[in-house]
């Protein structure tokens, strides 16, 4: 089973996928955990990345493609994984499908959570991650980017009937039941 797991900054995906990933027994696949490893161990790509994010951009789709393409080609991803992080473009979107497809897989579930803007940016700010742009113009920048950007990547897959939108507000546990229930149905 491949599930998308899908929101903006805050929404509480890393949360989310730890919990299916022990309820589904599949692997979770965060892009920006690997790029965090690749940065903190010097990697080429770590190199790369760093610089690209440090001058305020966005890793670019086939960057990001070619790392995920690389991943899945472990044999822990071969009963399906959980994404977080990816797709973030419409292009990316685009090149995972044909890439699942050479597979022959899919994408199961897209899981869309849904919470307001002023609790993601509560939930930001306490959590205290420490990004330089952890500031509340930091943060309201880094969500009209999402939506910018990796918005349209819901309506990919809504014309595929493959959205499952989640209220992202209530206890990690109850959150968590939403997916579940959408999950299965």
């Amino acid at each position: 089973m491949n599930i998308i797991l899908f929101g903006p900054p805050g929404a509480g995906k890393g949360t989310q996928a730890a919990l299916l990933q022990e309820a589904f027994s599949i692997p979770h696949l965060s892009t920006g955990n690997i790029f965090r490893e690749a940065i903190k161990n010097e990697t080429p790509l770590g190199v790369k990345v760093k610089s690209i994010l440090d001058s305020g951009e966005l890793v670019p789709d086939q960057t990001v493609v070619d790392l995920v393409a690389e991943e899945l080609k472990s044999d822990v991803y071969d009963n399906g994984c959980i994404f977080d992080g990816f797709p973030r473009t419409v292009a990316q979107a685009e090149a995972f499908d044909a890439m699942l497809a050479e597979k022959g897989s899919q994408v199961d579930a897209f899981v869309a959570l849904v919470v307001p803007e002023e609790e993601l940016i509560s939930r930001i700010l306490s959590r205290g991650q420490g990004r330089t742009d952890d500031t509340e113009e930091g943060i309201k920048n880094r969500l009209k980017v999402y939506e910018n950007e990796t918005a349209p990547v819901m309506a990919h897959y809504k014309e595929k009937g493959l959205v499952k939108e989640i209220d992202g507000i209530g206890s990690i546990e109850e959150i968590f039941a939403r997916i579940k229930s959408a999950v299965n149905s």
